[in-house]
């Protein structure tokens, strides 16, 4: 979850330069990934454009890594316009959507249209999206009545895994300030941490016995920052005592869970670089998590997240775009991102930010995969399509999903594929589902210039193909056999060749 843009954004990827230097410049460069890391502007390849290139899919050697699923964050409560404060207005999804709205948005955008299950993680903003807490401020519970059994409906009739809990704040009761904006952990001391940590237990507790499993945990969102939204602050050290303080506990009780840690810097960073050092704390941990927020998917290529992960898994727990819009050419950016976090990073997930976002946020077209209006929202001067309680698509950024959505279900295999060149605008994955199926995404970021794809299949099967693109979303466009396709991608385009029947 980004900070307000007034607090001032990184370099979004339509940029050459950051606006200003503020705290999202701080997500780049060395405290990345060591001196020399940077942020590669949207286009910022000096390369003469290709426009063919040669691939061979290698079915014949061993796979990669399990694509265990993606992941989106629900915005279950309300947020000020430009991420400024938290309203006492009772808003979110699904509380704000009709009945039959409800079960379009599970439908439609959660299952990508499947029949049985899309994503596979809902994150879950502890202290922000979920910030309800008991009399003495110290457990979680849901803020409205209704929240977490909602919540729970979402999860059933999706088809979702489970939640991917994180903190952007405690429960006010344990801060400094008593506050879920700002401020810190108000005690480090190791009986107040053991307290804390059994206070966390119990706030996973609640969820699971009111039906809201959990898949995943992190401490804290972005834990280096204070913002004008939840948060809590920790240095190194802090982190550190509190991880090591929390983490058995979620271990011990909660065995399933994929613990992660930090979501902003991963091992890179001063958190994870203490994390890392440390054999006990290691040992609790099962991923580094990154918000490389917005940046071009050439970054995935020319940064090695793995080169200290210690056999960790890594992979990016948060993507949108920072400066309150979107654009056709990050349609094509995103599904890049996507692909090549698992291509050269060997990622089993990535999370796009917010499934919906309300017509009343500025931030909305840049967080969203679609819009929903709120009862409070009755200006029709803007999403004048969208009725009170009703949602629809954002397409620019829905349409670079939802073919991933779609066509790599849960637990599909990912195959390295012989490259002629590594072109930053033309990429392509493989990948056979659980079932076997072979399917192969490409794209072609070039706003002018189609591409074509000679692809090895290494099978006369046929392939049917999909087309999604800023306005375009599942055109079926034919099918070719193998074993060898010549396939010619227009301009911003995404497609997925799908092994037939």
């Amino acid at each position: 979850m980004p900070t307000s843009p007034l607090d001032g954004p990184h370099h979004s990827p339509d940029e050459t330069v950051p606006r200003r230097l503020s705290r999202r410049a701080l997500l780049g460069g060395a405290a990345a990934l060591g001196a020399g890391a940077a942020l590669t502007p949207l286009g910022g390849w000096s390369a003469a454009a290709a426009t063919s290139g040669s691939y061979a899919i290698r079915y014949d050697q061993a796979p990669k890594q399990t694509i265990l699923g993606l992941g989106f964050e629900i915005q279950s409560d309300s947020i000020g316009s430009g991420n400024n404060g938290l309203p006492d207005t009772v808003s979110g999804v699904p509380y704000d959507l009709t009945a039959g709205e409800r079960a379009r948005f599970y439908r439609q955008m959660l299952m990508g249209g499947r029949a049985d299950r899309g994503f596979r993680y809902c994150r879950l903003a502890m202290g922000l999206y979920y910030r309800g807490t008991d009399p003495d401020g110290k457990q979680m519970t849901g803020r409205y009545p209704g929240q977490t059994e909602l919540l729970a409906e979402m999860i059933q009739q999706s088809g979702i895994e489970g939640t991917s809990v994180e903190y952007w704040s405690p429960a006010p009761g344990w801060k400094s300030n008593n506050s879920f904006i700002g401020g810190s952990l108000a005690s480090f001391e190791p009986g107040f941490l053991a307290q804390f940590g059994q206070a966390l237990v119990e706030d996973l507790d609640q969820l699971t016995g009111h039906g809201v499993p959990v898949s995943m945990w992190g401490l804290q969102n972005e834990p280096r920052f204070s913002t004008a939204y939840s948060s809590c602050v920790y240095t190194a050290d802090q982190y550190l005592a509190t991880f090591k303080a929390v983490a058995p506990r979620i271990r011990a009780t909660h065995p399933q869970v994929m613990i992660t840690a930090d979501s902003l810097d991963g091992w890179g960073g001063a958190i994870g670089q203490a994390i890392a050092q440390d054999a006990e704390a290691l040992s609790f941990l099962d991923a580094w998590t990154y918000h490389r927020i917005g940046y071009d998917s050439t970054y995935q290529i020319d940064h090695d997240f793995n080169a200290g992960a210690l056999g960790k898994t890594v992979f990016n727990n948060e993507f949108e775009y920072l400066d309150n819009q979107t654009s056709d050419t990050r349609t094509l950016n995103t599904a890049q991102s996507l692909m090549n976090w698992m291509t050269f990073q060997n990622a089993p997930t990535w999370f796009w930010l917010h499934a919906l976002k309300p017509t009343t946020n500025a931030e909305a077209p840049g967080y969203s995969l679609g819009y929903w209006r709120p009862p409070g929202d009755t200006d029709f001067s803007h999403f004048p399509d969208i009725p009170v309680g009703h949602w629809d698509y954002n397409p620019q950024n829905w349409n670079a999903v939802a073919g991933f959505v779609t066509y790599m279900p849960w637990n599909s295999v990912r195959y390295a594929v012989d490259e002629s060149a590594v072109l930053p605008d033309q990429r392509i994955m493989a990948w056979r589902t659980a079932g076997g199926k072979p399917v192969f995404a490409i794209t072609n970021r070039s706003t002018t210039d189609s591409f074509t794809f000679t692809v090895d299949t290494r099978t006369a099967a046929p392939f049917q193909g999909h087309r999604y693109g800023p306005s375009t979303n599942n055109a079926t466009i034919g099918t070719r056999s193998g074993p060898e396709l010549t396939l010619t991608v227009p301009p911003l385009s995404i497609e997925f060749w799908v092994r037939t029947p």
